[in-house]
């Protein structure tokens, strides 16, 4: 079974084994419509391999970049996807949106996460990103990260949960948290951490295979 639907995925579904992250640069907010638009359809008419189970296509507030994360259930699989047909589903969006900027997809594993059971999903996505020189590194990053955060139920107003990702290579960490709207969001701890990359998301469409 499967949907398009406008709903945060489920980050910690216990049949991920991997997620994918795939930043494009598009330029304006008509051009991210048409993307994620044209993204959706082709993988509508794509073969999903069984271990394909969510793919979600993000906005950045900025009208700048579109932010796909997808998860499958382990890498091989989605290797083999890409090498059979990916080319196929990659020149339709083209065809569609020429000009897109991919700046390269990252494979990454969740490490951990804190969730505000009793807080309602939120509107706004914030995502981190920062480099790091292997695992160990990785791992002090993220552990500082969970330190800015604090734990439930003493978490900055309005944020709702956050995931911590490391590379599957440890080489960037990346922070996904869910806010209740946009100017909660600004308020992120991580917003001023030097070496931190981030930016504002709201989900457009996804596709989702429900767990069985």
């Amino acid at each position: 079974m499967s949907s398009d639907r406008i709903v945060l995925p489920e980050i910690t579904r216990s049949d991920v084994g991997t997620v994918l992250v795939s930043p494009w640069i598009v330029g304006t907010p008509q051009r991210q419509r048409d993307a994620v638009d044209a993204t959706i359809s082709e993988w509508k008419v794509a073969p999903w391999p069984a271990a394909f189970l969510s793919l979600n296509c993000f906005v950045s507030l900025d009208g700048e970049a579109v932010l796909n994360y997808a998860q499958w259930t382990d890498d091989d699989a989605h290797r083999e996807f890409v090498r059979t047909y990916r080319p196929t589903l990659v020149r339709g969006i083209d065809e569609a949106v020429p000009g897109i900027e991919r700046p390269g997809l990252v494979r990454y594993r969740l490490r951990g996460s804190v969730v505000a059971e009793d807080r309602p999903r939120g509107e706004v996505v914030a995502v981190f990103v920062s480099d790091s020189d292997g695992f160990e590194h990785a791992s002090r990053l993220v552990a500082d990260a969970q330190a800015r955060i604090g734990t439930p139920p003493d978490l900055p107003p309005g944020l709702r949960a956050a995931h911590f990702h490391i590379s599957a290579d440890g080489t960037r960490v990346l922070i996904y948290e869910e806010w209740s709207d946009e100017t909660a969001a600004a308020s992120s701890p991580h917003h001023d951490v030097h070496g931190t990359t981030g930016n504002l998301y709201r989900l457009r469409r996804s596709l989702t295979r429900h767990q069985r």
